[in-house]
């Protein structure tokens, strides 16, 4: 029997939904899988979920809520000392929030604080550790909704006009940038052992958008008979996750296992380097 270490994957939102079954799945292939999580009740029920499916040694729990971008900066730290290496970073946790408008520890959109900036920082904190292995992925899961962007670089924490769907569309473009501008830069200083992906896992039936409360969050209820089933929301990412086909390449954006052309009027080499660069001002870390 080999006693190599398995490989290592980290994925946050990972108490529901399909970041629960990515977790699963990922323990079952033979990953140790870390769960992020901001709820220390919920992550005790996955880790003991995934355990029993699993094994107990192939799932521990970090607890940090990324919103809060010293909790990411404690949970990279805690991370860092545990593991030796990073082999998969699965960037999931997703968050609807509704009105009124509402800010983060650091004072930014709880959307984009979620959805974004912690992510954002959480990579750039792990890079080094996703350099240490021999083929790391990381792998951001955003949404076609991104379609219904409407960013502004000039007010990227929305405080004029705050609309909820549109914060969170914007926050789904910036995931989709970020991967392709992660990928261009990791290309450009010949860093080859890791590449990254984004995908729309497809409308799933999840508890996401329940929290922002109201019509949303009733129209959400309304339409959960309706959506995809959380196994099939995991596939594309779990696809990315694990398929060599899919390590060919870097920066693509995926639905239903399939490349897709990112078409938005926002997606230009000027204000993708400005996205990254008001990003890493705002996180106060560089990713280089």
């Amino acid at each position: 029997m080999s006693t190599e270490a398995p490989p290592v994957a980290l994925v946050t939102g990972a108490t529901s939904g399909i970041g629960e079954i990515t977790a699963r799945d990922l323990a079952r292939y033979g990953y140790h899988v870390v769960l992020l999580a901001r709820n220390a009740d919920k992550a005790e029920l996955s880790r003991r979920a995934i355990a029993r499916v699993a094994g107990p040694d192939r799932v521990s729990v970090v607890l940090c809520d990324l919103s809060d971008l010293e909790q990411v900066r404690r949970a990279a730290t805690e991370f860092q000392a545990t593991y030796p290496r990073l082999d998969l970073l699965i960037n999931n946790a997703g968050l609807l929030f509704g009105t009124p408008r509402q800010v983060s520890k650091q004072g930014f959109e709880m959307t984009l604080a979620t959805n974004h900036l912690g992510h954002f920082l959480l990579t750039a904190l792990l890079l080094d550790h996703l350099r240490r292995s021999p083929a790391a992925r990381v792998i951001n899961v955003a949404s076609m909704g991104y379609k219904m962007a409407k960013p502004r670089l000039d007010d990227l924490n929305q405080e004029r006009g705050y609309s909820p769907m549109r914060q969170y569309a914007n926050t789904k473009l910036y995931n989709i940038l970020f991967t392709q501008e992660l990928a261009r830069r990791l290309r450009e200083r010949n860093i080859q052992n890791v590449i990254t992906h984004s995908l729309h896992p497809g409308v799933v039936a999840t508890g996401f958008g329940q929290q922002s409360g109201g019509l949303l969050g009733w129209g959400v209820k309304l339409a959960r008979p309706f959506l995809l089933s959380p196994e099939k929301g995991a596939e594309t990412t779990l696809f990315l996750a694990l398929d060599p086909a899919a390590g060919n390449s870097s920066g693509g954006f995926f639905a239903k296992k399939r490349a897709e052309p990112v078409q938005h009027p926002f997606n230009t080499p000027e204000n993708v380097q400005a996205l990254w660069e008001q990003s890493e001002q705002m996180v106060g870390q560089r990713f280089f």
